[in-house]
């Protein structure tokens, strides 16, 4: 068979070397059977990628939608995903940001878009790495390996709790004593930023830069005003607030009580 040869998979045309590439030799680190998620739309990607991850000793969950694959993470645990960004019900940075809010595991972009400011974006809101189809698998599983070394291990809790209040970071739910509260796109970044971060205080410009950008990092009074919606939402007495403390002159910080 001439070495030039290619084949169709999707919409891509790849070479059939690369194709066939998962019967390169097995890497000994992979041994272990760690989880790998794939979230990708194309049938025949995902199953290119379930032949180089399996015979190179991985398990393999597949998904193909951003809210399919955000279950599948919360079910399996994976300790790497490999995320399409053109996916057919949500942009795939959205699953990204929805992912991040709750795991550190090692997500690497594998998509079409090989525009600098796509990879940018991408690698700015959590990827470990990104990579441009079509791809070498010997190339992806060697960046998958690094991901793994230098990647801190997987959150296991995505749940918490402070007195009345309970956060389940997976399904994105409040409950105050048991009731379902209902925030904001904001409110909820800011809740999730004090999650993240229980017990410690947070400064006014952290809290700017996170959910505002740098250009915000001086608007003191707005933040502010998201703290107030914040506290009416979450606390049993606003006026008097047990979980989201005031710490003068410089943050906020929340409480980790039974």
């Amino acid at each position: 068979m001439p070495r030039s040869c290619t084949v169709a998979v999707g919409c891509y045309v790849l070479p059939l070397g690369v194709l066939f590439a998962y019967t390169c030799p097995v890497s000994p680190a992979s041994a272990t059977k760690a989880t790998v998620l794939i979230i990708e739309d194309e049938a025949q990607i995902r199953r290119l990628l379930r032949l180089c991850l399996e015979r190179d000793g991985y398990q393999v969950v597949e998904a193909a939608t951003g809210d399919e694959g955000i279950g599948e993470a919360v079910r399996c645990r994976p300790e790497a995903v490999l995320l399409d960004l053109g996916l057919p019900d949500m942009d795939g940075l959205s699953v990204l940001k929805r992912l991040r809010e709750w795991t550190q595991a090692p997500i690497l972009v594998v998509s079409v878009r090989g525009h600098e400011d796509d990879k940018i974006t991408a690698l700015d809101n959590g990827a470990n790495d990104y990579i441009t189809k079509p791809f070498s698998t010997g190339e992806l599983l060697a960046r998958l390996r690094v991901s793994r070394r230098t990647a801190q291990a997987p959150a296991v809790n995505t749940s918490f709790s402070s007195g009345p209040l309970k956060v389940d970071l997976a399904t994105r739910t409040v409950k105050v004593k048991g009731r379902q509260v209902r925030l904001t796109a904001q409110e909820y970044a800011l809740l999730v930023l004090f999650v993240q971060h229980a017990g410690k205080v947070l400064t006014h410009g952290f809290l700017l830069r996170q959910i505002w950008g740098s250009d915000a990092q001086e608007n003191i009074g707005h933040l502010r005003v998201y703290m107030k919606y914040l506290r009416q939402k979450i606390e049993l007495n606003p006026a008097d607030p047990e979980l989201l403390i005031t710490e003068p002159g410089v943050g906020y910080r929340l409480t980790v009580r039974d």
